[in-house]
């Protein structure tokens, strides 16, 4: 196939896209007369099989400086072009907010800005086209607040770095009564729920996959990927730039940690034992995530056996979902912070809780992040996690990692806030209130006693002897 008949072929992904108006002939599917407009996106060779797929979903696992951003962009915005639904709705998301108007918003403005009668609105990083569909950039930190709208399509950028259950529980919904479509791409952040994603588009036929490395696509000049080669370390360059999801997270606290569970079958099936009572560790937080860990103590192990995390409620709901578990429960442990009042109501997260649940919470003492820290990974070696009920924990603990400080170009001492925070935060507090409650180990008795004991054995056994 020439070029010019390529791009006759695929004139509204590679050179042209129409503006359409929302009349139609009843065949439904020609565009009205408008003459095609010319948005100056070159589409990488390497991207053309992706605009001309026809699968509902889609995954590109991508290196740096490919280009994997502007493409999916562009896909959305043909989509929101050819879309003939009434007031069709899309969506970029990405981990956060500020992160989707720093990568997206200006190729956004740039390529609709020729489109006659488009409206972009930066207040709201949103662009409205003149049949009446929108894009509009989101960020995933605040994925809650999405439950209710619709979607005919969204792209989710950096996947690996948003919350697993942002998908499931939020984005997917919002995709059924328009039957709309999806695209994940991103570079891998170990195996997390996106390699999971990418693990299921390779083999099955209802999923497009796509994995560019920088060694196959040639899209970076031979010495600059020398000078990255030197310049990062063996793990992130693998990660980074060859799509490896077998690299270590870098930063990770709990990466080898939760390796060796793993390794040694301690992340499975870990039943609920009635006999038992069920304990809990929270991370509360004012205005974000609030985290739950539920754990029982047997013998010298900690059996963690549920997970769960949430956003935008209050704390009410968090104890409706206690009393809605079958659990036998024990004591509730909360962070040294729970004792504050509050300005507005002056009660504190602990008087309300208790209030509320009718159970009294118990505070765990005050430590450092550090050494907290030090504290989960002590802990971890002795505990076993169901991997079903804590799958969302465990992704969580696997993406906890330390800042990467720019200026310095060293990790710091203080973790990376993000999605991954609570859970890891509400492991800290269970791993400082395990101890409290774990049996101790019955102590030897006292050095008299063995002697008392062994001298009343010799006598017995020297009358025996007489008699």
């Amino acid at each position: 196939m020439t070029p010019d008949e390529r791009r006759a072929e695929n004139r509204i992904h590679n050179t042209r896209y129409r503006a359409r108006k929302r009349e139609r002939r009843e065949a439904g599917d020609a565009a009205s007369s408008v003459g095609a407009i010319d948005l100056g996106y070159r589409p990488r060779p390497q991207f053309e099989d992706f605009h001309r797929r026809k699968q509902r979903w889609a995954c590109i696992v991508a290196h740096r400086r490919c280009g994997k951003t502007l493409a999916s962009l562009m896909d959305l915005i043909d989509a929101a072009l050819r879309c003939d639904k009434p007031d069709a709705r899309f969506a970029f998301m990405s981990p956060t907010y500020a992160m989707a108007k720093d990568s997206a918003f200006q190729y956004l403005k740039r390529f609709t800005a020729d489109i006659p009668g488009i409206e972009q609105r930066e207040s709201d990083l949103m662009v409205i086209f003149p049949n009446g569909a929108r894009i509009r950039l989101y960020g995933c930190e605040t994925y809650d607040r999405l439950r209710g709208i619709y979607l005919d399509g969204v792209i989710l950028d950096e996947a690996g770095d948003m919350p697993p259950q942002a998908w499931p529980q939020v984005i997917r919904p919002a995709l059924s009564d328009r039957q709309g479509w999806a695209v994940f791409i991103g570079t891998p952040r170990g195996r997390n729920e996106f390699w999971r994603i990418h693990e299921q588009a390779r083999t099955d036929p209802a999923w497009f996959s796509l994995v560019l490395r920088v060694s196959q696509t040639h899209l970076l000049p031979e010495a600059e990927v020398e000078d990255l080669r030197r310049m990062l370390t063996p793990e992130a360059f693998e990660a980074e730039m060859e799509c490896s999801f077998d690299a270590a997270i870098l930063g990770s606290y709990f990466g080898k940690d939760l390796a060796d569970a793993e390794t040694s079958g301690r992340i499975t099936s870990v039943p609920y034992d009635p006999a038992i009572p069920v304990h809990t560790a929270w991370d509360i937080g004012i205005g974000d995530s609030t985290a739950i860990w539920f754990f029982q103590i047997v013998r010298s192990e900690l059996h963690v056996i549920d997970h769960y995390e949430a956003s935008g409620f209050a704390l009410g709901h968090y104890v409706e979902v206690l009393k809605s578990k079958p659990y036998q429960y024990g004591r509730d442990y909360l962070p040294h912070d729970a004792m504050a009042r509050e300005l507005g109501t002056g009660r504190s997260i602990f008087e309300t809780m208790k209030a509320l649940s009718g159970r009294h919470p118990w505070i765990v003492r005050k430590l450092s992040i550090m050494d907290g820290i030090n504290a989960a990974r002590v802990t971890l070696a002795k505990t076993w996690f169901d991997a079903g009920n804590c799958h969302e924990g465990l992704e969580a603990l696997r993406a906890y990692h330390a800042e990467f400080d720019e200026r310095a170009k060293v990790f710091s001492d203080r973790p990376k806030h993000d999605w991954s925070s609570h859970s890891a935060d509400a492991m800290r507090y269970m791993s400082l209130a395990w101890r409290e409650i774990a049996p101790d180990k019955p102590k030897p008795p006292p050095r008299d006693s063995w002697d008392a004991a062994f001298n009343r054995d010799a006598e017995e056994l020297r009358d025996w002897r007489v008699t």
